[in-house]
């Protein structure tokens, strides 16, 4: 993978994270969402760990520590998205989960300019506040809200494991640690599914291939070739991937509001990129 541009393995890492929440998304009256995160992290953790057979013997105690914590954000994110994709679209969930990297990207910069994006974004938020979603229902805003703050851990975590620890080792054990994390929430309602319906396994093992073990892969080797700020940033089309996503394969439309949310919080990533890439360009 070292030959391909490194945002091109962000984008398309995107992309098959939210192809796969859609599709898993059609099976939440089986399984419910926690069921529907549980059985994504448990098929994507098992089939990784078998493919990689991660070798931890010499570990030293920061690269456990680091894989630990990666771990637990990918539990977190995971658990909480799903509960958010359960009661709003998953445009609006993507929408506000997006905040946290944008926000860890503005956190790492002090120029003026930058506020100007801010304030856009901020401006995003308060329609979404005011959309149809957020009012209808505050537990999955709250939900998204609680996975904006795992995704920017996992962003951290993810960058100090990639250079802490050589291949995806360290992703195969954090995916261990995310499905340990999931199971004590999902396991019954996910096993209950799989006995009324087999097919589920086949199922989530396509969700677990989408949304967990290309994507994490692929995020992880562009992010030892980028800085996690530009990573943060150069995702600003997610949101309008996600939106995209529901209305093809769920028929999920937006309202008005909901959509210039979307694209203010979108031209905030995308006025950070640019304005990222003109600095790089000057030095």
């Amino acid at each position: 993978m070292t030959r391909v541009p490194a945002p091109l393995l962000a984008l398309t890492a995107m992309v098959s994270v939210q192809i796969g929440a859609a599709v898993a998304k059609t099976r939440f009256e089986e399984v419910g969402s926690v069921g529907a995160a549980t059985l994504r992290l448990v098929i994507g953790a098992v089939v990784l760990a078998l493919v990689v057979r991660p070798r931890v013997r010499h570990w030293t105690r920061a690269q456990w520590l680091a894989a630990v914590l990666l771990g637990l954000a990918l539990g977190g994110m995971n658990l909480f998205i799903y509960v958010a994709f359960a009661t709003i679209p998953i445009g609006v969930a993507v929408t506000i989960e997006f905040l946290g990297p944008l926000t860890l990207s503005l956190a790492h910069t002090r120029r003026w300019r930058d506020a100007v994006w801010a304030a856009l974004a901020l401006a995003g938020v308060v329609l979404l506040g005011v959309g149809p979603s957020a009012v209808g229902d505050v537990g999955g805003v709250l939900a998204a809200v609680l996975a904006a703050g795992c995704w920017a851990a996992y962003i951290v975590m993810n960058r100090r494991v990639g250079a802490a620890i050589p291949g995806i080792d360290g992703l195969a054990v954090s995916m261990l640690v995310a499905m340990v994390v999931a199971l004590p929430f999902g396991l019954r309602p996910a096993v209950t599914g799989v006995a009324a319906d087999p097919v589920l396994l086949v199922v989530f093992g396509v969700v677990a291939l989408l949304s967990s073990v290309l994507p994490y892969a692929l995020e992880m080797s562009a992010l030892r070739r980028m800085p996690t700020r530009v990573f943060g940033v150069l995702q600003s089309l997610g949101p309008a991937i996600a939106a995209l996503a529901g209305l093809v394969v769920l028929g999920e439309a937006l309202s008005l509001l909901e959509v210039v949310a979307l694209v203010c919080v979108t031209a905030a990533s995308a006025g950070v990129t640019l304005t990222s890439r003109r600095g790089a360009a000057a030095v």
